[in-house]
């Protein structure tokens, strides 16, 4: 079976990956697992800590090759606000209830979900149905020991 050595960033540039893994947001979050390729093999990730896969990074197997880490589309909610600063309340009520965001400049994704939709737009959001990968913000608990990690930027 195929070992998952490291994880390498985007924009590595150590080569060519022969295989690809699509995950979505949940599952790019790991420790120990079995992950499936796109060309029907598996790859047994099993690192000390857990650590996030980046979108268009690699995992470096023990025989040298490289596995293509992609982003996988999800259904998500598109959050939008009458002008910035009701966007801004809304992610705090988004914030408030502990679920994973995307904060853009125009908008918020969220995973869809039946109870916050309507919880939303009782506040004013307009909500669109999207389906794009999905790369919420890290919370305050998650490992701080990358360098570009937000909670060590200066």
């Amino acid at each position: 079976m195929l070992r998952a050595v490291s994880h390498l960033p985007a924009g590595h540039n150590q080569g060519t990956p022969f295989d690809g893994v699509e995950l979505e947001h949940d599952a790019r979050r790991l420790r120990r697992k079995l992950l499936t390729l796109r060309g029907g093999g598996e790859v047994m990730v099993d690192f000390l800590q857990t650590i996030t896969l980046e979108h268009e990074g690699a995992l470096q197997l023990d025989d040298g090759r490289l596995v293509a880490v992609i982003a996988a589309p999800e259904q998500l909610y598109a959050v939008h606000g009458r002008d910035s600063g009701h966007l801004v309340r809304l992610a705090w009520h988004i914030g408030n209830r502990h679920t994973a965001a995307q904060l853009e400049a125009d908008r918020i994704l969220i995973k869809a979900d039946h109870v916050l939709k309507p919880m939303l737009e009782g506040l004013g959001a307009r909500i669109t149905a999207v389906r794009e990968p999905f790369f919420a913000e890290h919370g305050a608990y998650h490992s701080h020991e990358t360098p570009g990690h937000a909670l060590l930027a200066r």
